[in-house]
């Protein structure tokens, strides 16, 4: 009798209004209890939209109630088997995100990315502000957020750029692909960029690399910045500031450890570590190199290649010469992999 009585709320005239609706059943897939969801502060039914329960039109009740309910369990410690989830852990718990909260996100917006880096065109998503999802910590020991997608790509993004989208710079945003809208394939690829994708507007603004756009996105984790985690990977101090070496650095952070380690550091595991056992300096030349950066078909092929090329706009050509500048002075550094 309790739980029918309940179902009443879903039906009171004041919650028809779009925006109740979408806040009742974006905390109903976040994980909030149907108990809950019905109780204000003093406890009676109805809570901040106000509904009066008794008031019963026969709209919606079925209908809602259920999602409320699935959404309540799928959120739960164990997760319903076929839903897809995103989980952002920074330090208090893990967060974890349906695709149904996500997309009843008081929040949520639909974007449209002119030129978008992985379908190469323009597209349009439903999505919510990254930065709205990220419950940051008070002096949080870490600034980086790693990306880790489905396919063992992991993306390293400083998470000023994040903080930055309010302050004029580029807007992150987690685009949700809705399962009665799939998105289409991704070029030569047998699959979309769902079920979660990072992606930025006005990616411009901040110099957003090709590689800071991590699809089939399944968690972002908090942690310190890669040479800080990987000391290996570093230029020394004393090497000067305005070293080629250096800038390499910054471009392979960005651009190339999401998929290839550096004498161990990084995370990511779709390609060979570029420093150990051999660095490709010493067994490629710098004409090599440069071909296999912007189209490495033209220098080796295999059926199951996944490398993409790199062309100016991703990696500019001064910024292939830092990069295997970096590349030169790994190879001549004797610091040893951990492993």
């Amino acid at each position: 009798m309790m739980f029918m009585h309940q179902l009443a709320f879903f039906d009171a005239p004041t919650f028809q209004a779009s925006k109740a609706r979408r806040n009742l059943l974006y905390q109903a897939a976040a994980g909030r209890s149907l108990a809950d969801l019905l109780k204000d502060k003093s406890g009676s039914a109805g809570g901040q939209l106000g509904a009066k329960p008794g008031i019963c039109m026969m709209t919606n009740r079925t209908a809602l109630a259920v999602v409320a309910l699935a959404g309540s369990v799928c959120a739960a410690a164990t997760t319903c088997a076929d839903e897809r989830v995103l989980t952002i852990e920074l330090g208090s718990g893990p967060q974890r995100y349906t695709a149904a909260a996500l997309l009843a996100h008081p929040d949520v917006s639909q974007i449209t990315v002119p030129n978008d880096v992985s379908y190469r065109h323009a597209m349009s998503y439903r999505a919510v502000p990254l930065i709205l999802l990220l419950k940051i910590p008070p002096n949080a020991p870490f600034g980086t957020l790693e990306a880790r997608a489905t396919d063992g790509f992991v993306s390293q993004i400083p998470l000023g750029l994040v903080q930055r989208g309010g302050e004029g710079g580029s807007k992150a945003w987690i685009a949700i692909e809705d399962p009665a809208k799939p998105w289409p394939h991704l070029p030569g690829k047998d699959v979309s960029a769902g079920p979660f994708y990072l992606i930025w507007e006005h990616p411009d603004r901040s110099g957003i690399g090709s590689e800071q756009w991590p699809f089939a996105l399944a968690s972002l984790e908090g942690v310190k910045p890669p040479a800080e985690r990987w000391p290996q990977m570093a230029v020394a101090a004393d090497a000067p500031a305005g070293a080629p070496a250096r800038r390499g650095q910054e471009v392979y952070t960005v651009q190339c450890l999401s998929c290839h380690r550096m004498k161990g550091a990084g995370e990511g595991d779709m390609g060979p570590d570029l420093g150990d056992p051999m660095n490709p300096t010493q067994y490629l030349t710098p004409a090599g190199l440069r071909m296999l950066i912007r189209n490495p078909k033209s220098v080796r092929t295999w059926p199951d290649q996944k490398m993409p090329g790199f062309d100016k706009t991703m990696i500019s050509d001064p910024d292939v010469d830092a990069l295997i500048a970096y590349l030169t002075y790994m190879a001549g550094d004797k610091t040893p992999s951990p492993n």
